[in-house]
């Protein structure tokens, strides 16, 4: 029996983010854009969490009635893509023809990419751009970039979902594990600071959080080039 509801308590986890995705769209439809990223985070944080517990629980074995990889993607198009796509251009970021273009893109590629059987690799890393516009949007929230500039990162990011690039899984990519795991976790940090201060990061801790997003962005083509090398 234990072994059973160990493993149905994580499909609940998961099914959990679910809730904190209704919960950020509807501070998303008030505008209340703090507590809609404070909700989208909780969901990262259960994204993060139930994938090694499901492992280390054998879910498959235990709790196999429930697709929990399905259940996962459900929950991830919501809170990684369809939200924050919305929240881009109804807060007025990327307004006008950009943010047209950007409601069309992001919802379009991603829903492809979320479909795609290989999206992982063989060392659990990302094969492609994993669609991780709430980390996007964020960002932008922060920095507050040129809408174009920002519709121009929209497309590059979309067509790198298609690309053999890799990039890290926070948690599950052996290549640099605990520096990953450690900017990772500042960057976590960071944006819940910003996510409650009505974005308001400034000096040292702007450039880290700025930092640490082009880490996560960036680590894994760097893996790649630096493999092709040796």
């Amino acid at each position: 029996m234990w072994p059973s509801t160990r493993a149905h308590s994580v499909h609940l986890l998961t099914a959990s983010g679910a809730v904190f995705a209704m919960f950020s769209l509807l501070a998303a439809v008030e505008a209340n854009w703090s507590w809609m990223f404070v909700w989208l985070l909780a969901a990262l944080v259960v994204d993060g969490i139930d994938g090694p517990l499901a492992r280390r629980w054998d879910v498959t074995l235990h709790a196999a009635r429930v697709d929990g990889v399905l259940l996962d993607l459900i929950i991830d198009y919501l809170t990684y893509v369809f939200i924050p796509a919305y929240a881009l251009y109804a807060s007025g970021l990327v307004p006008g023809w950009p943010g047209w273009g950007m409601l069309v893109v992001i919802p379009f590629a991603s829903a492809l990419y979320f479909a795609d059987t290989r999206m992982k690799t063989e060392d659990a890393s990302f094969e492609g751009f994993p669609g991780c516009w709430n980390m996007v949007a964020l960002v932008v929230f922060v920095l507050q970039p040129n809408p174009w500039l920002t519709f121009a990162l929209t497309i590059v990011l979309s067509v790198a979902m298609f690309l053999p690039i890799r990039f890290v899984h926070p948690v599950r990519t052996a290549q640099w594990r605990p520096l990953t795991l450690t900017i990772t976790f500042v960057w976590l940090i960071l944006a819940s600071v910003a996510a409650w201060g009505e974005f308001g990061l400034s000096g040292v801790w702007v450039w880290a959080f700025a930092g640490s997003s082009v880490y996560l962005l960036l680590a894994g083509p760097l893996q790649q080039v630096l493999a092709r090398g040796r």
